[in-house]
């Protein structure tokens, strides 16, 4: 019979203890809160279930209370994967010292745009109608709800805070649309698909409340990983994201619920705008 001597026995479990470990590894992901923390579990959910199938691992989705949160989940490698908005990603990055990679977008954050909205019997037509008005915004690192619309006001000659009555922040999309809806504020910037999404839905009248401004296209939304991820483990990722099929049951749910047509690759240079962008509005130091 074949003799192991203490040595190799101990090598042997100590192999055995470190497969197990890696079978139980947990890959984790989060996303801004830009609509309630419901919304974003029924968002992800379908996309969780889809990457365990790819990954090989147990893939868990856990919501943050705020858009630093986010970035600083990755920042600190306590997630693996963050779907960030394109400012957040900026803010990450830079707060990382460069070390936070874009891996893809949905087809749409190639050319995405923000809305203003109002009641539709304010009076309010045109950006410069807002100056003296109450204007809410979403998060302060939103990029479609904060960034690119100050962005866009400030190009007009409109400085939100010495023009504008009074600034709010909603804090996410939806609360941002209700804000108006309700009267709290007169009027609003935020993201063109959740406004989409909410009118499609039904869940506003736009008989009460639409659009008058629609800004240009920007690059916006991404999935983004830690550059300390092993390169075989990111490439099997993005491979899974890219390949996300509307043709495929899951795949399909997956982007109709991320409202998108498809995902697409990414690259740093694309946020560079955004950064520019950012550092010009005084939101990035």
């Amino acid at each position: 019979m074949k003799r192991f001597s203490l040595r190799t026995l101990v090598a042997s479990f100590a192999v055995l203890a470190l497969a197990g470990a890696v079978g139980a590894q947990t890959f984790k992901v989060t996303t801004i809160p830009e609509e309630a923390a419901t919304e974003q579990v029924r968002k992800f959910g379908p996309i969780v279930k889809y990457l365990e199938s790819k990954l090989g691992m147990k893939v868990e989705f856990t919501p943050v209370n705020d858009y630093p949160a986010a970035v600083e989940a990755l920042v600190n490698k306590q997630v693996d994967l963050v779907w960030f908005g394109g400012f957040t990603h900026v803010q990450a990055n830079v707060r990382s010292g460069g070390k936070i990679i874009p891996i893809a977008q949905r087809e749409e954050d190639t050319k995405f745009q923000s809305v203003f909205i109002t009641k539709t019997n304010s009076g309010i037509k045109t950006l410069g109608d807002l100056k003296g008005k109450q204007v809410s915004f979403g998060s302060a690192s939103s990029t479609s709800g904060h960034l690119m619309p100050r962005s866009f006001l400030l190009a007009a000659s409109i400085d939100p805070d010495k023009d504008f009555k009074r600034v709010a922040y909603s804090g996410a999309h939806d609360a941002t649309i209700a804000s108006v809806v309700s009267g709290k504020v007169d009027a609003a910037a935020l993201d063109i698909t959740v406004w989409n999404k909410f009118v499609n839905e039904k869940k506003v009248d736009t008989s009460d409340v639409n659009v008058f401004y629609t800004t240009p296209g920007y690059f916006n939304y991404n999935w983004s990983v830690h550059a300390d991820m092993p390169a075989a483990t990111r490439d099997r990722l993005t491979k899974a994201i890219l390949d996300i099929d509307a043709n495929d049951a899951l795949g399909k749910e997956i982007l109709s619920l991320n409202r998108a047509t498809k995902y697409v690759p990414t690259r740093p240079e694309n946020y560079k705008g955004l950064e520019t962008a950012a550092r010009s509005a005084g939101l990035l130091k």
